[in-house]
């Protein structure tokens, strides 16, 4: 398939069709509209863990789509199914699962349950007498997991084992959108864990914000289609609120930036497509999306809700279950700031900006000339 293709669409215009990825997009979207409608009758805060979502992403093989060398998945494929989840706000750690634990899990030689969801805890390790010790904080859906896939950061290397919460001091805690977001205190043998290459950590955290880039297209894509739909069908004096210049002009400002988020986020999935998520485009591609994302999130949610008005922000109401995920998620695998940092320290270090703002860039040097 065309990486290119994996995110086209959304609320304002209908995804080219496309053979090699159609079945896929319907099969998707299918078992997230079942959830979404499953509970959308009980909205919850904190939110649950779906388990009807996930036996259905694992008897379809979606929970380990790029993790199972057999379906041949790759980036593109992982795209289609992040957005389409994230877009009926399913309840599921399903990047977590596929995209970084069992990808985590296979580099470092363990072997992690191969049913049930996983997730994955960072932190700095200290090393104490044959032990490491630490502290991950917003550790997604911890006490959901059949595992957890462990990475602790020493002065000397970085470590990884897995293991299961019984063996974890966990604080529960949750995002915004209430999702799972725990503060995990662990100390183990040594034995352990399993050295790795510094440079593993670096690819793990491009992966998850490469993952919130397109799961957050996807919330804001949603949140964007009840703007709609909720202009439509409001009347005021007479008249839908769609039919108000003003309205019209909000909409059209919230596609714009919906639009730039889409583009970005587009270039990040055919960079990871194209080179791996290793390659040095792709950690340029990441950052310029993040940055951007996180100029967009503010500007949509708060159009979103100023056109729903109250209601928008009430727990009965689906729209706060995608602007909280867009919020929460911006902040994860690095901050809009960060991102924004490094961006401005390539730019710097170029011999012709030029060539980073049109992302001219290969092993960390501009192209020739």
């Amino acid at each position: 398939m065309t990486p290119t293709m994996a995110l086209a669409g959304g609320v304002f215009e209908e995804p080219a069709d496309d053979p090699d990825t159609s079945e896929l997009r319907r099969l998707v979207d299918d078992l997230g509209q079942r959830s979404f409608e499953e509970r959308s009758g009980r909205p919850r805060l904190p939110e649950h863990f779906d388990q009807n979502l996930w036996r259905n992403l694992e008897q379809t093989g979606l929970s380990r789509l790029t993790s199972t060398p057999e379906l041949g998945a790759g980036p593109s494929e992982s795209a289609i199914m992040l957005y389409g989840l994230a877009r009926h706000a399913g309840a599921v750690p399903i990047a977590e699962t596929d995209l970084l634990a069992a990808w985590l899990g296979t580099l470092a030689g363990l072997t992690p349950p191969a049913t049930g969801p996983l997730t994955v805890a960072i932190a700095d390790g200290e090393p104490i007498a044959g032990r490491i010790a630490g502290t991950a904080v917003d550790t997604p859906w911890t006490m959901a997991s059949a595992a957890v896939m462990l990475l602790a950061r020493t002065p000397e290397s970085a470590h990884v084992a897995v293991v299961d919460d019984r063996e974890l001091d966990v604080v529960e805690g949750h995002n915004l959108a209430g999702e799972p977001r725990d503060r995990v205190h662990f100390d183990l043998p040594a034995h352990r864990f399993r050295a790795i290459e510094g440079s593993v950590t670096d690819e793990l955290l491009r992966r998850g914000a490469w993952a919130r880039c397109v799961q957050i297209l996807g919330v804001l894509d949603a949140a964007a289609a009840l703007s709609v739909s909720h202009t439509r069908d409001r009347v005021q004096f007479g008249r839908p609120l769609s039919a108000f210049q003003a309205v019209q002009h909000s909409l059209a400002s919230m596609a714009g930036e919906i639009e730039r988020a889409r583009a970005a986020t587009t270039l990040a999935v055919a960079a990871a497509s194209d080179y791996g998520f290793a390659a040095e485009r792709t950690d340029y591609a990441v950052t310029v999306a993040k940055v951007i994302l996180g100029r967009v999130v503010d500007a949509v949610t708060a159009a979103a809700h100023q056109l729903h008005g109250a209601i928008g922000s009430t727990l009965e109401h689906p729209l706060w279950r995608f602007t909280m995920r867009a919020q929460s998620w911006i902040g994860e695998f690095g901050s809009t700031r960060d991102h924004a940092r490094r961006l401005g320290q390539r730019v710097i270090a170029a011999d012709n900006p030029w060539d980073i703002v049109f992302g001219i860039v290969n092993s960390g040097q501009a192209r020739p000339r």
